[in-house]
């Protein structure tokens, strides 16, 4: 039962994520991708990670889309239709995009993913002293990854807000 929902999610995920990328009304795509975002939620809670959907949730589907819609309801016309793009634009992103996939997978299939048998459970204290830690098993960097991505994501919200008007 577990798969089926699995593969739904992921064809729901895929379509909608297609979707976001080929619209060209910006607030369409948006909304397409904040159901992705929550199909990655989905997931989390299927495979039982409800501090990780949580913030997934809160963070993505919440924080950063939210962001983005306020930006584009507040400058442009709420169907605001984007540019298409040249098909050399095309095709580099489509490259790219390629090239991130197949790392991405090198990276899973190559490293030796270790199972860890933990009959106690974790608390929330101990995943915040985990995100903090700088020593092994920390994740110290992914955290301030994390963080850039996130002031990235206001930038963006910006420079969108701003539309043409950066360009005078």
């Amino acid at each position: 039962m577990e798969r089926i929902v699995f593969y739904m999610i992921a064809l729901i995920m895929i379509v909608f994520a297609i979707k976001a990328v080929s619209s060209r009304k910006m607030l369409r795509a948006v909304i397409y991708l904040l159901f992705v975002l929550i199909g990655i939620a989905g997931i989390y809670f299927l495979v039982d990670y409800s501090f990780m959907a949580a913030v997934q949730l809160a963070v993505y589907a919440g924080g950063v889309i939210v962001l983005i819609i306020f930006s584009v309801l507040l400058v442009h016309h709420i169907e605001l239709r984007l540019e298409v793009s040249k098909l050399s634009q095309r095709v580099l992103a489509g490259l790219l995009s390629l090239s991130g996939l197949s790392m991405t997978l090198y990276a899973i299939f190559t490293y030796d993913f270790n199972v860890v048998q933990n009959t106690n459970s974790i608390e929330v204290n101990d995943i915040g002293l985990g995100m903090l830690s700088y020593k092994a098993g920390g994740f110290i960097l992914p955290f301030e990854v994390v963080s850039v991505l996130l002031v990235a994501v206001m930038i963006g919200a910006i420079v969108i807000a701003k539309g043409k008007k950066l360009e005078q």
